[in-house]
């Protein structure tokens, strides 16, 4: 057997978060298509998002403070269909944070 298998990477709920994140904010960046008024709120929201999930420190107040400012982002947003996808990304987000690590 490989050693890679025998190593146990242990891993804890902040990664988890972390990666649950990371993985609601690729797809909201895959749903944006067009440009529609108010795009500059999210593109701005999404470069101080990729910031916060490159940085080594898991503060959860920082990423419920960025869920926060994705609401205010989502009422600037004046295309209808693009706020019911950012808002259905939003809930996701709330998700992601409340994951924790699945017991072996």
């Amino acid at each position: 057997m490989s050693e890679a298998k025998d190593i146990n990477k242990t891993v804890d709920d902040s990664e988890v978060k972390r990666k649950a994140v990371k993985l609601v904010v690729a797809h909201l960046k895959k749903k944006v298509t067009r440009e529609y008024m108010g795009i500059q709120y999210l593109i701005g929201w999404l470069e101080e998002m990729d910031e916060l999930l490159n940085k080594e420190e898991f503060d959860i107040k920082e990423y419920y403070a960025m869920r926060k400012q994705l609401n205010s982002v989502i009422e600037s947003t004046l295309d209808e269909e693009m706020r019911s996808k950012i808002r259905n990304s939003w809930h996701s987000f709330g998700k992601a944070l409340e994951k924790k690590v699945k017991p072996y």
